[in-house]
């Protein structure tokens, strides 16, 4: 019986490490590459570091008690049961006059501004998982496809997991990069998937990068990890200050609350638009992710003139009710008097417009 046993953990483990060969997963550091992050202030003892100390899970936590969580006691309404309620324009043929963004669902984002096309984290394929059957997007929110998609001026990814950096979508959209601006790292994954390696702008956290007259980019941090495998902080999580002739925002990836926002306010607010991660948060891992609350918190830090909340309303990643990021975040942005904007995943938000969104998510079960 114990060989038995053995033989079949044996058969697992081969399996496991044949299964993670396949190139959605991306490859580990290598070369100049690696020799270039070990340069880095933030990498210490062979893994990428956060500004403030930030353990995975919350003290008295454990990941038994959130893995049970996690497949036993998620809330029934994690997932819509309705499909989602959505709109669609078409991104090809737009006004290059006009300042636009449209969401599409989680952190995935697309904008036009002062003529040039942005794209951050696009994740269109229907999953968020190297496992395709799970990990899946709630009904109604892929109404956007990469055959929908223009041409990039830019592509902003913030980190390398699977709910921001997707296979699929990436490899589809790669004829229509113009550039990448990423961090360290990430430029492994994209040049294994065909990417030219003159097109991928990575940097570490503060520095500027003048991408052509009128644009800026300042990296920053952000409080949270990466990793598409089983290693993780081999390769570095942002966040970016994109100026432009005429706007700034600030997107946001992942992260967790810390005094990192009011430094980024500080020495570069006000903006006119901060988007950040409100969503997939839970006590127990409560440095990674913000509550809704510390989102709120965080805008009023960068000094944002408006804040668009994202990371929700595509995937299941926690065990919170579905629309409750929207709930407790309306209630702290009207106490603070912050304007909240939320449109419908693929509805057209004119950013030099008055804006009017409604709360299409009430109702919905």
């Amino acid at each position: 019986m114990l060989i038995v046993i053995a033989i079949i953990i044996i058969i697992l483990i081969i399996a496991v490490y044949v299964f993670m060969q396949r190139p959605q997963f991306g490859s580990a550091v290598s070369g100049e590459r690696l020799e270039l992050i070990r340069k880095s202030p933030y990498y210490k003892d062979g893994q990428f570091r956060n500004l403030s100390k930030t353990p995975a899970l919350t003290e008295g936590a454990s990941y038994y008690g959130v893995m049970k969580e996690f497949f036993f006691g998620r809330n029934k309404r994690g997932t819509p049961s309705a499909v989602l309620p959505s709109k669609t324009i078409d991104l090809l043929h737009l006004d290059r006059d006009k300042d636009i963004l449209v969401w599409f669902g989680h952190s995935s984002y697309f904008m036009q501004i002062d003529g040039k096309k942005i794209l951050v984290d696009p994740v269109l394929s229907g999953s968020a998982s190297p496992i395709k059957f799970t990990t899946r997007s709630f009904k109604g929110s892929d109404v956007y496809t990469t055959d929908g998609i223009p041409e990039i001026d830019y592509l902003f990814i913030t980190h390398d997991h699977w709910d921001h950096l997707d296979y699929d979508t990436i490899k589809k959209l790669k004829p229509k990069i113009n550039k990448v601006i990423t961090g360290l790292g990430v430029g492994e994954h994209l040049e294994r998937w065909g990417f030219d390696k003159n097109i991928i702008i990575e940097r570490d956290w503060n520095e500027e990068v003048l991408l052509e007259e009128g644009f800026t980019v300042n990296t920053a941090p952000a409080r949270h990890f990466s990793g598409r495998g089983f290693k993780r902080n081999q390769t570095l999580w942002m966040s970016f200050i994109f100026q432009t002739p005429t706007m700034k925002i600030f997107i946001g990836g992942d992260s967790g609350y810390d005094k990192h926002f009011a430094t980024i306010g500080n020495k570069f607010g006000p903006f006119d638009l901060a988007i950040l991660e409100n969503g997939q948060y839970d006590n127990n891992w409560k440095y990674i992710h913000m509550m809704p609350e510390e989102v709120v918190q965080a805008s009023q830090d960068l000094n944002a003139k408006r804040l668009l909340p994202v990371h929700w309303s595509k995937f299941s990643l926690s065990v919170h009710p579905w629309d409750e990021p929207m709930i407790r975040i309306i209630e702290e942005a009207k106490r603070k008097k912050v304007e909240l904007l939320h449109p419908l995943i693929g509805e057209p938000v004119y950013l030099n417009d008055t804006i009017q969104s409604t709360a299409w998510w009430e109702g919905l079960q």
